[in-house]
């Protein structure tokens, strides 16, 4: 991974399933230049892996507090992790 470039994993939850939580995510993400995923997790929570700047990625994770309409946040928890190799565009996963 270039040295310009950080990744984290972030967990949202909340009222974040069933509210386009992942589309949100995906399209802003992109709007942001980040390359990643998004999925929904077992226990209600949304997950992401978001990979670019260390501005593009605080920017981000302010944006989830927020998310979509309809989305209701209770928490924002951000963890940076390593990654092998840089993924390429952003997608949601399942």
């Amino acid at each position: 991974m270039s040295d310009d470039h950080e990744a984290a994993l972030v967990r949202v939850t909340g009222r974040v399933q069933g509210v386009s939580f992942r589309v949100w995510t995906r399209d802003e993400a992109l709007r942001l230049g980040l390359t990643g995923w998004v999925r929904n997790e077992s226990d209600g929570s949304v997950a992401a892996l978001i990979v670019g700047s260390d501005t593009a990625i605080s920017t981000m994770v302010e944006r989830f507090w927020k998310g979509p309409p309809g989305a209701s946040v209770s928490r924002v928890e951000k963890q940076p992790t390593a990654l092998a190799e840089m993924p390429t565009g952003f997608r949601i996963a399942h």
